[in-house]
């Protein structure tokens, strides 16, 4: 049996629990299959948010577009990137698990490409790069589909640990990005296949320093560097990787597997593209839509497109997997998933805004007392040199959150991160008040940015819990689809900080948002105790 195990692609006997089973030959294809999704998981974090940076570095050369036209990029990748973890949250029993992490990684190097060549040309139109990074939600769905496949290779005393890896390591991602591509935007790394150069009008940064204007720029690396590092991974993925049958039965064969994804996620594009047009401002949009009331909608059109537009064999597994949201722990699941996904996400986006901001002019009030945030300071913080930080501790704490929860429980490390999120956020609101009203914000800068990376801290941590209580409470059958769908709705933490945070900041009062925070971490710390803390606990510190 085990010879034929390592020799298919298909595997139709798999018995984690079974220790005898796990040690001669499950826990290796398990590693293997570990090992390969995680480098393809960190380059959809990648292509998902290489937009902040790649308008940075757009408005720095400077291609005719305002500030607020980037902003319908990264808004477009971030609503995407979570809109298309719904439906791949079912991939993984509709088309199997080496089928789904190949398709939908090569599927990755489309907008890496068409980025790398519309960067070439500064008269490319908006809509080219609003059509890149509407497909970069591409790797914001991978999520989904890589968490809910590897948790069905493990079992569950090591998902915890197995989960904290993938998703812990495939979160570094982001830090990747933010240090990649300005390095790679310095060289002509590709030749004259990979196109000329572009100079600076305004100075740039990175992390090693100040890039000044007048320098040769080769922004479309940006862009082609992740086609280039995908290429290799998507035939590991092919060669490496398998498909359990017990969790993907039926799934019809490898063309009509890449079939069931392609026209999930075409249904998805479609919700996805009139969401998009009834919120975004004009001219992209109508503007019809607040944030609160298109995310909602957004998310419930998306599963009732799935379930009526589904035929055949698929109808009926879909059907099995919509049991989820019948089960009560689905929805607390979703709730404290946001508490600790959501904040990483979202504070990876909008920490850059808020150091920028905050920290960079000099707040003082004008000879009618009205205070003015618009005089630059010369003494502010660079956000390219800082803002990697916090997602990089986020990403490296998360395997140690699964190991922990592994060996005391997940729900009592989800109860302390929460609590420490509770004391950090309204910590850095109120540094956020002293910075605001500030000549010299710089001063305070040292406090924000440590208070910041704890609540990275704390988050990466609750990754990992979460992960091991859902890997506790739901069977094999529905733990996959629950780690998707709570993914799914976490990721729209992508877009909701940044713009909770930008509208507070714009209103003067940017405490009044991390405050916010707070109180919904506190009412999670609720949440949390009574449905696995309490004495009376149906489920008891899973």
């Amino acid at each position: 049996m085990s010879e034929k195990i390592y020799s298919s692609a298909d595997i139709a006997d798999w018995r984690p629990e079974d220790a005898q089973f796990w040690e001669s030959t499950g826990k290796s294809i398990a590693n293997r299959n570990l090992w390969i999704s995680i480098p393809n998981l960190l380059c959809g974090f990648a292509v998902w948010g290489m937009w902040g940076m790649i308008t940075v570095q757009m408005l720095n050369l400077g291609f005719p577009f305002k500030p607020a036209d980037m902003f319908t990029l990264t808004a477009i990748a971030g609503l995407m990137g979570a809109t298309m973890r719904i439906p791949a949250s079912f991939f993984i029993r509709l088309a199997g698990g080496r089928n789904t992490i190949f398709l939908t990684s090569t599927l990755l190097m489309a907008p890496a490409i068409w980025t790398g060549i519309a960067l070439q040309d500064k008269n490319t139109p908006l809509w080219v790069f609003q059509a890149c990074a509407f497909l970069s939600g591409i790797g914001g769905g991978n999520f989904a589909c890589s968490m809910s496949n590897i948790s069905g290779f493990f079992p569950k005393a090591k998902q915890g640990t197995a989960l904290g890896l993938n998703a812990g390591l495939g979160n570094f991602g982001v830090t990747t990005m933010q240090i990649l591509i300005p390095l790679v935007m310095t060289v002509g790394l590709f030749g004259a296949v990979g196109g000329g150069s572009m100079v600076l009008i305004k100075d740039s940064g990175w992390i090693m320093g100040k890039i000044l204007a007048g320098t040769p720029t080769f922004i479309q690396n940006a862009g082609f560097i992740w086609a280039a590092i995908l290429l290799p991974l998507v035939i590991a993925a092919w060669f490496g990787m398998n498909n359990l049958l017990p969790l993907s039965p039926n799934y019809g064969g490898t063309l009509a597997a890449f079939a069931k994804i392609i026209y999930l996620w075409l249904l998805s594009g479609l919700v996805g593209v009139v969401g998009l047009y009834l919120y975004l401002p004009a001219p992209t949009g109508l503007g019809l839509l607040n944030m609160w009331v298109a995310l909602p909608l957004i998310i419930v059109a998306t599963l009732m497109v799935m379930k009526v537009a589904a035929f055949g064999e698929m109808k009926g597994n879909i059907a099995k997997q919509f049991a989820i949201f019948n089960n009560k722990h689905t929805w607390s699941m979703t709730v404290l998933y946001i508490v600790t996904f959501g904040s990483f996400i979202g504070f990876s986006m909008a920490l850059p805004l808020s150091i920028t901001v905050i920290f960079g002019v000099s707040h003082v009030p004008d000879a009618a007392g009205i205070m003015q945030h618009t005089l630059k300071n010369p003494n502010a913080p660079s956000a390219l040199t800082y803002a990697w930080i916090g997602p990089f501790v986020g990403a490296l704490v998360r395997p140690i959150g699964g190991w922990i929860s592994d060996k005391v429980g997940g729900s009592i490390v989800t109860q302390i991160i929460s609590a420490v999120m509770v004391v950090a956020s309204a910590c850095v609101g109120y540094v956020m008040l002293q910075a605001y009203g500030s000549a010299t914000p710089e001063q305070h800068f040292q406090t924000f940015m440590w208070l910041f990376v704890l609540l990275f801290a704390a988050s990466g941590i609750g990754n990992g819990s979460t992960f091991r209580t859902i890997g506790v409470i739901f069977d094999r059958q529905q733990a996959g689809p629950v780690l998707g769908w709570t993914s799914a709705v976490a990721a729209y933490g992508a877009f909701i900080a940044p713009v909770v945070i930008g509208a507070q900041i714009k209103a003067g009062t940017p405490q009044n948002a991390m405050y916010g925070f707070a109180i919904f971490y506190a009412l999670c710390l609720v949440l949390n105790w009574w449905f696995y803390l309490r004495s009376a606990s149906e489920i008891k510190n899973p």
